[in-house]
């Protein structure tokens, strides 16, 4: 509208106000409008964004990554990836400014920011990090496209679904179910040789003589059964059956899967139970020798270390015992469940935990000797140590690693995309490695059995195992060696039998 058109006139006539006041006017109420959106919204801190870089100390570096953003709220939070935990735009909450420092503490996250760099620690003050802004972070890769391997010569289904782990001896493995039964099977064909009832779940893995085996039972015995016919020699009370169990979850993580297997030396059978308490038993009458007390559920088993016995507690210690009498030699806090079994070798006491990571003690005085993080999962794998190289497994890491024994460095890494809660079986060439999964979870976890290059960790084949339902499925326990064959029992609740390559 041009200026001094008859509408401006009469409105400048009726208002009394020029154009030059109205249009002042509207510039003010943008510039309001302008204003009140700032207060609204908090300034750009220069952390928004994406940052790439390492973090670790000399026994192994990762990378790892972070996003900085706003939520909802305004507030300034933190998303995690970090692919060596299969972590990738996982939550980290509120983060904490103060000058150009940037901290988050539920991830140990200590860092300066100056321009385009992060440097400081993560996680913990051990663990030096650097980081430098980068465009995006990298999204979850898909599984590997490699062989599947050889399919099972025979797989036979039992009751109920199997966490424990197969023990083979001359021909027969021997494993328990959660519908109650401990089963022998034949590992020509896979026929059950004899099945005993006992009533209530089998959850931990047998121990085998020359004329016996040895098994605990979640009504609170531990047995002992003819090794040819399955016929009850006796049975010993742990004092645990009111002790109560909970299954993996997809929200509740306190999971209590594991059974201890006895260990026997010297005609005593030791073992552990849910009550929290250590026994050593004598085989041949099943006559209590001696009962230890801690403060937390036994759920694994133990080792010996000459006229020592060592075992884990979820009430976070490692205890060393002497055998003959009971008592305690040494105890070692690793500040979590220490629900792994140890295993002693040269000297040393290799255990892990649901925290801190794998530790290495002293055998003779339980003095930590170095400790290894697992970037936040739980390791409830035993090691097994083959030419001077340790091999574990692992929860949400879901790999085997190879690692120093003597200082604990990483050797390397491999990923079975799985949870690895069972021994890797090592052989010369090859390693044999079961492995879980489970959905919903913050993580995916898929099943497989998979063989790896014992010196590379290379990933050679993957057989994948179905998703049968519940919250998990695959394999929870040991692969065992027999003969040209590796015996493994899924959770679904059957047996296999896969050829060696």
């Amino acid at each position: 509208m041009p200026y001094g058109s008859g509408t401006t006139r009469i409105m400048r006539r009726r208002f009394g106000i020029s154009w030059f006041a109205l249009r002042a006017a509207g510039f003010a109420l943008v510039a309001l409008a302008m204003c009140t959106d700032v207060e609204a919204q908090p300034a750009r801190d220069p952390i928004e964004g994406f940052w790439w870089g390492t973090a670790g100390s000399p026994k192994e570096i990762i990378d790892v990554g972070f996003e900085f953003r706003r939520d909802d709220a305004g507030k300034l939070t933190m998303r995690l990836t970090q692919p060596a935990s299969n972590y990738f735009g996982m939550e980290g909450g509120e983060v904490e400014r103060e000058g150009d420092l940037v901290s988050n503490e539920p991830f140990a996250l200590s860092m300066t920011l100056k321009g385009d760099t992060l440097a400081g620690t993560y996680p913990g003050p051990n663990s030096p990090a650097s980081l430098h802004r980068v465009d995006k972070l990298p999204q979850p890769p898909p599984l590997p496209n490699v062989p599947t391997g050889p399919a099972p010569r025979w797989e036979t289904r039992l009751s109920g679904q199997v966490f424990a782990s197969p023990v083979v001896v001359d021909g027969v493995a021997y494993i328990g179910t959660t519908g109650g039964v401990m089963n022998a099977v034949e590992t020509q064909k896979g026929a059950i040789t004899w099945a005993f009832g006992a009533g209530a779940p089998i959850f931990g893995a047998a121990a085998v003589s020359a004329d016996a085996m040895y098994f605990v039972c979640d009504n609170g015995l531990l047995y002992k059964l003819g090794r040819a016919d399955g016929k009850e020699l006796w049975h010993y009370d742990l004092g645990d059956a009111a002790v109560p169990r909970v299954l993996p979850h997809p929200t509740v993580f306190d999971w209590d899967w594991q059974g201890p297997q006895p260990v026997l030396a010297d005609g005593v059978a030791y073992v552990g139970s849910g009550d929290g308490s250590f026994h050593a038993v004598d085989a041949a009458s099943g006559q209590r020798k001696w009962r230890f007390e801690t403060r937390g559920k036994i759920r694994v088993g133990a080792a010996i270390d000459g006229d020592r016995v060592v075992f884990g507690s979820n009430d976070h210690f490692v205890y060393s015992l002497d055998r003959a009498s009971g008592k305690q030699v040494w105890r070692v806090d690793t500040r979590a469940d220490a629900d792994g079994a140890p295993l002693v070798h040269a000297g040393r006491v290799y255990i892990g935990n649901r925290g801190p990571g794998l530790y290495a003690l002293a055998a003779d005085s339980g003095k930590e000797i170095w400790r290894l993080f697992f970037w936040g999962s739980w390791v409830e794998s035993t090691p097994v140590v083959h030419d001077g190289v340790l091999y574990i497994g692992s929860s949400d890491l879901s790999r085997v690693s190879a690692i120093n024994p003597d200082d604990g460095h990483v050797v390397w890494r491999s990923n079975v995309h799985g949870w690895t809660w069972g021994t890797p079986l090592v052989t010369q060439e090859r390693i044999y490695a079961g492995a879980a999964g489970g959905t919903p979870y913050f993580v995916n976890h898929t099943a497989s059995f998979s063989t790896l290059d014992r010196k590379t960790g290379k990933l050679l084949t993957r057989w994948p195992l179905p998703d049968t339902g519940g919250h998990q499925w695959g394999i929870a326990g040991s692969p065992a060696q027999d003969g040209d064959a590796v015996i493994v029992a899924t959770i679904a609740g059957s047996l296999y039998s896969f050829p060696m390559k």
